[in-house]
């Protein structure tokens, strides 16, 4: 079993040391090969996940670079360190905000080294031990968030490890919040407790102790998805969080049943989003992941009131998704199901793009835009369809429509009947046309 420990980018040596000193100027020479991953921050000229990128290839061929001068500024290193840029912009995924690199872009015998600078960058210094080096596999998706970040790590089974010198050496003072998904399992110790998890199942952990993880080995990749938590953001009292280290979290009701399937779709969420949006998507996931944690230590009505607010109306949302169908899905049936007055709820609803009723209304009409553009729903009538999805009657479904959109259901459903006929009667002209070339 091959063992690679490391803090970071110092995990390749005196090249990555001398890299890690690398400030925004140097970073910004390389900017320009990379696709643009999220605004820049007009108050420092910085991009934050794009500088992640650039620094993660650069410690990932820093082998590569050994031999050259040790003067940054010099022909030879520049033109070598541009030109691997380049090939890791090539190799790397990027859509909007959301960066994914994997070790495709890495010469296989340098994979599990960079995937431990990888971690040391993206979650904490670590030792990472696997009997899976020598073919180590690894992906990561991540999203910056202005307060936190969301990654889902992909890779080989291994073991991890942190130490009192590395936290001594480098401590980003963070909470971490994982998620096991499908086909996983994973062993999590720390102060003094013991946590085995299996795929749906959640925990906290934190940079400040050590730490020790098994990923085990099912036959398959490990995947995980994390949420990082910075201690001086979490609206909790100084230390609190730590009674919850290593204890699976509720994620079978209430928020945790919430919190699970956001992390999970916010990657996706956020591909099309402007940065307003990904921050108003990462205010969301801190809040739930704030009153998870207060929830569990019993202290959810020492949150902030802003933090007890956005978890509601996260409730209140995923309650109306999951009941669209009902025609009775109105205000006061709203709020009744809450517990709170209809006043309450529209006072909720004023930081909304949309008020409580135009919200029902607008993601009705969507779900009927998916269902009358689907080729597999032909055989359903525009009737049937108003009616699954609230509509009392087909009427009612047309004027919303219309009003909506523009166009009526039954222009809708043409439409993409015709856009889907379109390929069917060109692929069948084109065969018209080779046989009639072969006569």
């Amino acid at each position: 079993m091959q063992e690679h420990g490391g803090t970071g980018a110092r995990g390749y040596g005196g090249t990555g040391r001398a890299f890690r000193h690398l400030g925004h100027a140097e970073l910004s020479e390389y900017r320009e090969v990379l696709p643009v991953v999220t605004a820049t921050d007009p108050a420092t000229d910085t991009n934050p996940a794009t500088d992640t990128a650039i620094t993660t290839a650069v410690v990932a061929y820093m082998p590569m670079c050994a031999s050259l001068p040790a003067d940054f500024n010099s022909a030879a290193r520049h033109d070598c360190w541009m030109s691997i840029l380049k090939n890791t912009a090539e190799r790397s995924s990027t859509a909007g905000p959301v960066l994914t690199v994997d070790t495709d872009s890495v010469p296989a015998p340098d994979r599990f080294g960079w995937w431990n600078d990888l971690v040391g960058q993206e979650v904490m210094p670590v030792t990472l031990r696997s009997p899976h080096a020598r073919h180590f596999e690894g992906r990561a998706e991540s999203v910056q968030l202005p307060l936190s970040q969301v990654s889902t790590f992909t890779y080989s089974p291994l073991t991890a490890r942190r130490s009192p010198v590395q936290i001594r050496r480098q401590d980003p003072e963070s909470y971490f919040l994982v998620l096991v998904r499908d086909g996983s399992a994973i062993r999590l110790e720390q102060e003094r407790s013991i946590a085995c998890l299996d795929a749906g199942d959640m925990a906290l952990f934190s940079t400040s102790h050590p730490l020790t993880c098994e990923f085990l080995d099912l036959g398959g990749l490990c995947r995980t998805t994390q949420l990082r938590l910075p201690r001086t953001v979490l609206p909790l009292a100084a230390g609190r969080a730590d009674r919850l280290l290593a204890e699976p979290l509720s994620t079978g009701s209430g928020t945790g049943a919430l919190l699970v399937p956001y992390l999970m779709g916010l990657p996706r969420a956020a591909r099309d989003c402007g940065p307003a949006e990904v921050a108003r998507l990462g205010a969301v996931a801190m809040d739930l992941a704030a009153s998870l944690l207060g929830t569990q230590l019993g202290e959810a009505d020492r949150l902030p009131a802003e933090t007890r607010q956005a978890s509601l109306l996260a409730r209140i949302n995923t309650f109306i998704g999951h009941n669209l169908a009902d025609p009775e899905l109105r205000p006061a049936a709203v709020a009744a199901h809450h517990h709170i007055s209809v006043r309450t709820l529209h006072q909720l609803f004023r930081s909304e793009p949309e008020s409580v009723g135009a919200t029902i209304r607008h993601r009705r009409l969507e779900r009927c835009r998916a269902d009358l553009t689907d080729s597999a729903l032909r055989h359903v009538s525009i009737g049937e369809i108003a009616t699954r999805w609230g509509f009392r009657h087909p009427a009612d479904l047309s004027r919303a429509f219309r009003t909506a959109y523009g166009v009526s259901p039954s222009e809708v459903r043409a439409g993409a009947r015709d856009a889907a006929a379109a390929p069917d009667a060109a692929a069948a002209l084109d065969a018209k046309e080779d046989r009639a070339s072969c006569q």
